[in-house]
């Protein structure tokens, strides 16, 4: 079992036993997903070897279920049967649904009101109580609090949890199994709970393993906090990657991040809507505007080439679950037939 000084300064949080203890739990349940080389960001974009780890093919679509179902199995008889209660813009309300599901649970999911009808349909699908309030994840996270003390319900908090992180982590184990020696680590963030249990698991085994985290400019709470070196608030707008609109990052998913993650970087909402354009286009992967950040962080120029340049390197794609609404939106947007009115173009 490896360790470091390093890592030592946030055991207390989440450490590499909680989440080998996690990958043996949810082995049952989850899918390995693939890693897979992604040519035109290797040769045009990065030149280095850029693969993509797939959470989109997870079940529920979403690298969240991982943690939800490490963080439920970890319940006591009694919580299991009082219920269960969670806040979430879709994913880790997916991920809740199912895994209460599979194991007898009754579930009640908060979710934005404007959170992708995509999302709220499936988790409904799932068996899952859907209660939709407020415009932003604070607000439902405020009114699943107070449901929670009415009605005696556990809460599954979709980041800052230690069985969370370690849940995500088990992401990073599997990077390492694949490419022991990965060079840099691309991921989306929104409250910190997948970058904070990749990043223990990955710094575990290689503390220079250089970790990137990608917001968008629109709304980047866990950016700002990191630059601030204190826990603040950002919600600017509207963002496309509506699975990391996160205005506060996690009271425990903050320091890990701010000892463990290399840098963060932000990205404009016209660079995650030609990132997911991209994936469709030359990867045939249909990705979530949060999926699509690592993807828009490479594209951007953003990274410094020290990190890129003949390194092995990998993009998470977290998550799929995008609603075909915007999926055309993007198309339409973007994609600019050519004319061919006057004959064939070439």
């Amino acid at each position: 079992m490896a360790t470091n000084q390093l890592v030592l300064k946030t055991a207390d949080i989440c450490d590499i036993r909680d989440i080998e203890e996690a990958r043996a739990i949810i082995k049952p349940y989850i899918r390995e997903t693939p890693l897979i080389q992604s040519m035109f960001l290797s040769r045009n974009v990065a030149h280095g070897h850029v693969y993509l780890k797939l959470e989109n093919m997870q079940l529920t679509g979403s690298f969240k279920f991982r943690g939800a179902n490490n963080k439920i199995n970890h319940l006591t008889p009694e919580q299991r049967a009082k219920g269960i209660i969670t806040a979430s813009a879709g994913n880790h309300a997916q991920g809740v649904a199912l895994t209460a599901k599979l194991l007898g649970i009754d579930a009640t999911v908060v979710m934005p009101e404007e959170a992708p009808l995509a999302k709220q349909q499936a988790t409904a699908g799932y068996g899952a109580n859907v209660v939709l309030h407020g415009t932003t994840f604070n607000d439902s996270r405020l009114y699943m609090e107070q449901l929670a003390a009415e009605k005696g319900l556990t809460i599954v908090h979709p980041y800052d949890d230690r069985e969370v992180m370690a849940g995500q982590g088990t992401i990073g184990l599997e990077i390492l199994d694949a490419i022991w020696n990965v060079d840099t680590v691309i991921v989306p963030v929104g409250g910190g709970g997948l970058i904070s249990g990749i990043a223990t698991a990955l710094k575990s085994f290689n503390p220079s393993i250089h970790i990137i985290g990608v917001q968008s400019e629109n709304v980047h709470g866990m950016t700002a906090s990191f630059e601030a070196g204190t826990i603040t608030s950002h919600h600017a707008d509207f963002t496309l990657a509506d699975g990391t609109d996160v205005a506060i990052p996690g009271e425990l998913t903050f320091p890990v991040v701010q000892n463990l993650v290399d840098e963060m970087i932000l990205v404009s909402e016209k660079e995650i809507a030609t990132a997911m354009k991209d994936l469709m286009q030359r990867t045939k992967i249909v990705t979530e505007g949060a999926g699509a950040l690592p993807t828009a962080a490479l594209l951007s120029g953003k990274i410094d080439p020290q990190w890129l340049t003949d390194k092995n390197i990998v993009a998470l794609v977290s998550g799929g679950n995008v609603d075909l609404t915007r999926v055309s939106g993007i198309i339409d947007q973007l994609f600019h037939p050519a004319d061919t009115s006057k004959g064939v173009v070439g």
